[in-house]
């Protein structure tokens, strides 16, 4: 599972070091996609055959499954972890995200998330202070907790 927060640097040449709990869990090939809320996603390749399977069976002809489906396969790259950790992020994708030289690294059980420091801390700040109003909508729709 994919868990917890790091910062770390993208360095000149765009490459990011994955933290090494991460690595292990992710293999080797991974695919970098925009994200939702400012971030980037990184799934590794089982989990976006996965979610591509999943955003396949939406009907083309409907205008939302269209336009979600051109926001993530065409912003999506398949992208190799170096053999020390490191992984390229493409300059549009950087750019999308607004990414700087420091950048947040957090798990989300199923995938990864890359987020702008300063988007990272506004964002976090708005979702604590939510909590427990989340935590009750969340449970009213039956969930496990």
């Amino acid at each position: 599972m994919l868990i917890g927060e790091y910062t770390h640097s993208i360095d000149g040449k765009n490459r990011l070091s994955m933290p090494s709990k991460f690595r292990k869990e992710m293999g080797k090939n991974v695919v970098l996609t925009p994200g939702l809320d400012g971030c980037l996603f990184v799934f590794t390749a089982k989990q976006w055959e996965h979610i591509s399977g999943k955003l396949s069976q939406g009907s083309f002809l409907q205008s939302d499954s269209r336009s979600f489906n051109r926001f993530m396969f065409g912003g999506a790259v398949e992208a190799e972890i170096d053999s020390i950790g490191r992984v390229l992020v493409p300059d549009f994708l950087k750019d999308r995200a607004g990414l700087g030289e420091k950048v947040i690294i957090i798990g989300v059980q199923d995938r990864v998330e890359i987020w702008n420091e300063d988007a990272w801390k506004e964002y976090k700040k708005m979702v604590e202070k939510q909590a427990d109003s989340l935590a009750e909508k969340l449970g009213s729709f039956g969930s496990v907790l």
